[in-house]
């Protein structure tokens, strides 16, 4: 009886636990045919059908109708009421269910009818019979099918709250995976709306490029855009997805120069559960974000060589893994991506993917620099103006002559975020009814500003002329790297990226602080 018991008393998976339950029940009860009927909603269904043959049992999983052709109805309907057990040792002799059609027509000899009860619970009915013998159900064989019948109930009642556990589980990791969706759209939407909603500015270098997003955005095609840092690259991508049939998606967008190198790969294509220290749940990647969307990778020069070969196939397989795990994730989602670097000279370097760039380059945008767009910056300064007074609550009715000649005379080395900060920052401090720019904000670049046309500096792709420019502008800025007088400022580039080659050169910014 202990082995009849612990044969059903463990399984916690319902298909297994059926096919134990019936060949267990089928070998210590004499039966020739054996059911299980289980609750099925405001129904019930058989689940199982066992049958002898030959010293063969054969089980088969089933979820049909419970009819007169399967089983004797006025008996299950009795034990289904009455929640008591029908045994009959001769089912065509002197009893209540002598008349029953299913008996009547095939004539079984011995019938067992055996609620499967939780204290006062109906969870299902074994039914068993045999054809041949009368009185097959012995008090014997009766006491090991009311254990096998206790026990069955019991892991049922066990298998049901583990399938509600895992059906849970599945609810919750979904509307987890829904709910970061939705969190990261609603990051985004705030990130778009406190950038400049549109592209203002009417002039020739500024229209060149309109021009090639009215091309490319209604297309499926891989975009390039490169510019130096605060050209407003960004929001020429948020342009070519606004414009595309991908407009009602999601628009991903990743800062890969502000990323840790060991992050990544998981940031983009997502970790699963314990990959790595600290992966206490699986995650989704922000390609998976974007997915039927676009995404678009920033400072994509920045990209680790590891990551640079998961990014290649991502594009030309539109598949990948998250990190840790082996199933192949697909995704469908338009690469945009942006470089104030020169990647040409990167791969010539070896520090980036030849066949990377030329995936990432099908169609190229270059956003001119402020300084090649003198036409729009006045447009770009009464835009400014009015934006920012109104969020501050401050009314300007004109604006002083002299700040007009020195926002146009200036080169803008850190281009519109820098005349977009300057005009923030005068608002801020403005008083009365006529907007000046404090003409020391600007003066704390070079005195001879660079001719127009001309490039500011950059990182070198030879990794000892870069750890000298890099020296140079540290000592020159006292190491100090971000802001207006820092050495990012100086060099053109981010300060996310400046750092991150700081420390890929092992170039300790304390050593420059009193120099």
């Amino acid at each position: 009886m202990i082995k009849v018991s612990e044969a059903v008393a463990g399984e916690i998976v319902l298909e297994k636990l059926i096919d134990t339950l019936m060949r267990t029940a089928i070998e210590h009860a004499g039966a020739e045919r054996g059911l299980l009927i289980l609750p099925r909603g405001d129904d019930y269904r058989i689940e199982a059908e066992v049958t002898t043959s030959s010293d063969h049992l054969n089980v088969v999983l089933q979820q049909a109708s419970v009819t007169a052709v399967a089983l004797p109805g006025s008996v299950f309907q009795y034990v289904l009421r009455t929640k008591e057990k029908v045994l009959l040792h001769d089912a065509g002799g002197q009893n209540i269910f002598a008349s029953d059609e299913y008996i009547r027509e095939h004539r079984p000899r011995s019938v067992l009818c055996l609620p499967l009860l939780k204290q006062t619970r109906l969870l299902g009915v074994l039914y068993l019979e045999n054809r041949l013998t009368p009185h097959a159900f012995t008090p014997a064989r009766m006491a090991v099918l009311r254990l096998l019948a206790s026990g069955a109930a019991m892991s049922m009642e066990n298998t049901r709250l583990y399938t509600d556990l895992q059906e849970r589980e599945t609810r919750i990791s979904a509307l987890k995976d829904q709910l970061y969706r939705e969190n990261l759209a609603l990051r985004d939407e705030v990130d778009r709306v406190s950038m400049f909603e549109e592209i203002v500015g009417s002039s020739k270098p500024l229209q060149a490029a309109l021009s090639r997003i009215t091309n490319v955005a209604p297309t499926d095609s891989t975009v390039f855009i490169s510019g130096e840092t605060g050209t407003g690259k960004e929001l020429i991508a948020r342009a070519v997805h606004k414009r595309s049939r991908r407009s009602g998606r999601a628009f991903v967008s990743v800062n890969c120069a502000a990323l840790a190198p060991t992050l990544i790969s998981s940031e983009l294509f997502g970790h699963e559960k314990g990959a790595f220290t600290g992966a206490l749940h699986r995650r989704l990647g922000r390609f998976e974000m974007a997915d039927g969307g676009t995404i678009f990778l920033d400072e994509v020069g920045e990209l680790p060589l590891d990551t640079q070969v998961a990014l290649l196939r991502a594009l030309q397989e539109r598949e990948f893994e998250r990190v840790g795990g082996a199933q192949t994730v697909r995704v469908d989602v338009r690469v945009i991506t942006a470089t104030n670097r020169d990647l040409t000279a990167a791969v010539a370097n070896g520090s980036f993917r030849e066949d990377l760039f030329y995936r990432l380059n099908v169609f190229p945008i270059e956003v001119p620099p402020l300084r090649e767009r003198a036409d729009d910056i006045l447009m770009l300064v009464e835009y400014f103006v009015q934006r920012f007074a109104a969020r501050s609550g401050k009314r300007f009715n004109s604006i002083d002559k002299k700040t007009l000649e020195l926002v146009q005379h200036y080169d803008w080395p850190g281009n519109i975020r820098e005349l977009q900060n300057v005009i923030e920052r005068s608002v801020i401090v403005g008083a009365g009814e006529v907007f000046a720019v404090d003409p020391a904000w600007l003066s704390t670049r070079p005195a001879q500003p660079r001719p127009r046309g001309a490039a500011p500096t950059r990182l070198p792709s030879q990794p000892r002329g870069e750890r000298e420019i890099i020296e140079a502008a540290l000592a020159e800025c006292r190491g100090r790297v971000a802001g207006t007088l820092g050495a990012a400022a100086k060099l053109g580039v981010p300060p996310s990226t400046l750092d991150h080659r700081i420390k890929a050169l092992g170039i300790r910014k304390t050593d420059f602080k009193f120099r």
